[in-house]
């Protein structure tokens, strides 16, 4: 005889839509009666629910609280997290699209710069939360046939993160985090744009202003073009050096012949 009992999976569903949904009285309709109705027992585990995701919001994106405000702030993650809930249960890793979000939020475009702080802030977030590895033996390299060199290309360290903003993202970001009104006063938005390297450093994240041009062939080697493909045809004198800097700062863990996976 066939149970009318739902199953666990669908009990799952019913609660996870209950969770985005408050009209939705699927999974009302399964919790035992108590103190409380139903529909308010689940909206107990939806305000939990919600309170959850946005402080972990709050601590991925702490410098866009500090320049929106906590309100401001509380009022954008609940529309975030109503148009794009998590898919994981890894709540570092939540958040990714929130930059996106808030660049079509009208309520703020009263502040254009936003969803570049945004950026950073995920960017630096990405790299605090990103495994450890062990960054690439440079005298794994001596080794190397140089008639095969321009072939080379190598593993991007998990660490390590790009960003390009219109505005001077990485002033901002500081002054707000500092709270130093003073510096943020100063701030000179038509100084823009900027290019930055975020990487997890021994004595904590590095955010580095660097040239576009160092941005756009850190960004092809992290990508895992081999090296003849990011240096291009024309590539600046010291773009060797500039290798040499990114080896040096270990932002590579390997490297082979292309193509790399």
């Amino acid at each position: 005889m066939q149970s009318d009992l739902p199953s666990l999976l669908d009990l799952q569903h019913a609660f996870a839509n209950a969770l985005r949904n408050a009209g939705d009285g699927r999974a009302s309709s399964s919790v035992t009666a108590g103190a409380l109705a139903p529909q308010d027992r689940v909206g107990i585990y939806r305000n939990t629910s919600t309170a959850t995701l946005v402080a972990a919001l709050r601590l991925s994106y702490p410098a866009v609280q500090a320049l929106v405000g906590p309100e401001f702030f509380e009022g954008a993650a609940r529309l975030f997290i109503e148009a794009e809930p998590p898919r994981s249960a890894w709540l570092d890793a939540y958040g990714e699209g929130y930059p996106v979000f808030l660049a079509r939020l009208p309520e703020a475009a009263a502040i254009p710069y936003v969803p570049d702080v945004a950026r950073l802030d995920w960017a630096v977030n990405s790299v605090l939360h990103a495994p450890d590895a062990m960054p690439l033996d440079l005298g794994r390299l001596a080794e190397l046939d140089m008639a095969v060199a321009g072939e080379i290309c190598f593993v991007a360290h998990p660490a390590v993160r790009l960003v390009q903003a219109d505005s001077p993202v990485d002033v901002i970001w500081r002054a707000v985090l500092m709270r130093d009104d003073r510096a943020l006063g100063l701030v000179d938005l038509a100084s823009g744009p900027v290019s930055l390297l975020v990487r997890r450093a021994s004595a904590g994240i590095d955010v580095d202003r660097i040239h576009a041009w160092q941005w756009q062939f850190a960004g092809a080697l992290l990508a895992g073009a081999p090296l003849h493909i990011a240096l291009g045809a024309a590539s600046p004198a010291d773009a060797h050096a500039w290798l040499a800097t990114l080896l040096c700062a270990g932002c590579f863990t390997g490297f082979g012949r292309a193509p790399c996976a």
